[in-house]
């Protein structure tokens, strides 16, 4: 098969990036997207993936995201077997490119589950605009949605934002993680979060857990789009002397925190699935999440990690109370917990989900254990 992979935009490394840039090496396939940062690729550990640029993008949101789904509206993408689109924006070219599979890391948030947090964050004047924008747009969303001839979700929560939000039913193949690439170096002297500086990931929660424990480092690893919410929010912060931000990190880099660390700390608003804390757990790492969301799909409470109410006092207790023999002793099952969701497993599923839509045919609703 000949294979385009469609992206948002290929600005900064993160879970969504990953996804399409292992499918375009493996596959092997084009990867079409906006505003590429080319040296991304390589940064994130996938040299040599082919590149289709559809142009650069308006900065200022919301002008951003109505730039990138005109973009891919207006594509013109011939000569392949079968396209997969991946993000909130990529969707726009499927009512011209078939057959298609949409693999959907979630119904844009800022449209649906989390509009009215968004909302409360802006001015009254930006207030109005933003309202606007995400009751007409969100419209256009669903009705882009139903030029997709398949769609795929990365998660079982996921799976039940499609159907409420898009009245569509959806297979679920969760996101690959190289679980080669990680290993157990020792339990270190800092704690690890790794994330997007978007208010959804509440890193403002992790700064006052480190506030109630002076004697405990974090380092958190992680970037933002430019000229996106990330900025503000991010300047916004005021981190206690005992955190540490490293902003965007190269692969090495970010397998050597991994490899180093105490433990994994993330605590996103219902997270879409979060691909970090099973790379944290290949790395034979405890994981600390937020009872919500996709982190009720991967860690193992009480065995691979804790999941605990999105409250400071609640994290700083439990990570008070875990000494280097416990975390150690968690290195196994982690590591397992993490095999399971192995980029292989997720190769095998993509390949056999594409070449049953280039023949016509649906995938089997086979769900993980």
């Amino acid at each position: 098969m000949k294979v385009a992979v469609l992206y948002d935009s290929l600005q900064t490394i993160g879970g969504g990036e990953r996804v399409a840039l292992t499918l375009a090496k493996h596959l092997p396939a084009d990867l079409v997207t906006t505003a590429p940062n080319r040296d991304l690729p390589e940064r994130a550990g996938f040299p040599g993936v082919d590149i289709v640029d559809l142009g650069g993008l308006i900065r200022q949101p919301p002008l951003k995201q109505i730039d990138a789904s005109w973009k891919f509206a207006r594509a013109r993408l011939d000569g392949y077997d079968v396209y997969v689109m991946i993000g909130n924006w990529a969707h726009y070219a499927a009512r011209r490119h078939h057959p298609n599979v949409y693999y959907c890391l979630t119904p844009t948030r800022s449209f649906h589950d989390q509009r009215a947090a968004m909302l409360a964050r802006l001015g009254v004047p930006n207030r109005w605009v933003a309202r606007a924008w995400t009751a007409g747009h969100s419209r256009f969303e669903r009705r882009s949605i139903a030029h997709c001839d398949e769609v795929v979700s990365i998660s079982e929560t996921i799976r039940d934002r499609v159907r409420r939000y898009f009245g569509r039913e959806s297979t679920v193949v969760y996101p690959p993680v190289r679980t080669s690439l990680h290993h157990f170096e020792g339990v270190g002297d800092f704690w690890l979060s790794v994330s997007r500086m978007y208010p959804e990931k509440r890193i403002e929660l992790q700064l006052e857990v480190f506030r109630r424990l002076p004697d405990e480092k974090l380092v958190i690893a992680g970037g933002y789009s430019a000229g996106d919410w990330g900025e503000r929010y991010l300047s916004r912060l005021r981190p206690p002397p005992n955190v540490t931000f490293l902003g965007e990190v190269p692969e090495a880099r970010l397998l050597d925190l991994f490899s180093r660390c105490r433990g994994f700390i993330t605590t996103a608003v219902d997270e879409d699935f979060g691909i970090t804390p099973v790379e944290a757990m290949a790395a034979g790492k405890c994981v600390l999440a937020t009872d919500e969301g996709g982190y009720r799909e991967t860690v193992l409470d009480g065995k691979t990690g804790f999941l605990l109410p999105p409250e400071a006092d609640a994290f700083a207790k439990r990570v008070r109370g875990l000494d280097d023999a416990t975390l150690r002793g968690m290195r196994d099952a982690c590591a397992a917990r993490a095999r399971r969701f192995d980029e292989s497993v997720f190769l095998d599923r993509m390949r056999a989900l594409l070449a049953q839509r280039t023949k016509g045919a649906r995938p089997s609703e086979e769900r993980y254990g």
